[in-house]
């Protein structure tokens, strides 16, 4: 029987996992078993983040709505209330760049669900 080396497919695997710590610190981006496990945190991290990263903007949108309002009179969930009672549809992230860039469109908006 022939004999089978079998080198290739485990380097190719190393390299493989090697070029994706690429940029991490210290022994995680060169020894094998401190990157395989850097690697599996880091995807850990980087899935609940993506989830993460949702939440912090719509509180970020929220945050910037009530600055808005500030001059209105109007509290946050007084107006968002007031939008949904009139029917008007349109979500956080939009309400807070027109908070900031088109403030008059805004206080279209306000004075036309406070009637």
């Amino acid at each position: 029987m022939s004999r089978v080396k079998r080198g290739k497919i485990a380097h190719k695997r190393r390299k493989g996992i090697l070029q994706q710590v690429k940029g991490f610190r210290w022994g995680r981006r060169s020894k094998l078993r401190l990157a395989k496990d850097a690697l599996r945190h880091a995807r850990v991290n980087a899935y609940r983040d993506r989830k993460k990263k949702k939440r912090n903007f719509r509180r970020l949108w929220q945050i910037q709505i009530g600055a808005a309002l500030n001059s209105s009179g109007f509290s946050y969930s007084l107006f968002i209330h007031a939008l949904k009672e009139h029917k008007i549809e349109l979500n956080r992230k939009i309400l807070s760049q027109l908070g900031k860039e088109y403030p008059e469109i805004f206080q279209n908006i306000i004075k036309e669900v406070k009637d």
